[in-house]
């Protein structure tokens, strides 16, 4: 089952570490999760940022050399949460789909970056057995994140002649 959720620009306050909404959906609690994500990069709450992967966590960043497992992401990351906000990418458009069992979330997402513009986030959630009752955005845990630059169909020779060298 997939599911559209409009998704206003999240702020750096973003989903708060004891919200609660226990009608939510699956859906609604998967998109929690992405939206604390975000919330706590632009914040800079490392703390937060990280519980939200799961242990073995991979996040697949814009550039090609950039496949990190947590630890390597978290290493590499640091610098950037020693700031007032290590980065703000506000949701846009997001889809979220559950898996039969409900225990497996898949998405995407158009997110917005101030010098980036609109990117594409996709990848997978799993439901966290620790927090089924706990805060809402705890619920759900980021398995794999991939960020990639959206290039449209009609600059794409260009831009592949770019990367590609001389």
């Amino acid at each position: 089952m997939a599911m559209v959720l409009g998704v206003s620009a999240c702020s750096s306050g973003g989903w708060h570490h004891d919200r609660h909404l226990p009608e939510s959906t699956p859906e609604e609690q998967a998109a929690a999760t992405l939206d604390a994500f975000h919330a706590a990069a632009a914040r800079a709450d490392e703390e937060m940022y990280f519980d939200l992967l799961t242990d073995d966590a991979v996040f697949l960043g814009t550039d090609p050399a950039e496949r990190w497992s947590k630890p390597q992401f978290r290493a590499w990351a640091d610098q950037y949460f020693q700031r007032e906000s290590a980065w703000t990418y506000h949701a846009i458009e997001r889809h979220v789909s559950i898996g039969p069992r409900g225990d497996v979330a898949w998405f995407d997402e158009v997110v917005r970056n101030e010098n980036y513009g609109d990117l594409r986030g996709t990848g997978v959630l799993v439901r966290n057995p620790e927090a089924e009752h706990g805060s809402i955005e705890r619920q759900w845990q980021i398995a794999q994140y991939n960020l990639t630059f959206m290039v449209p169909n009609d600059l794409a020779d260009e831009y592949l002649g770019l990367v590609a060298g001389p």
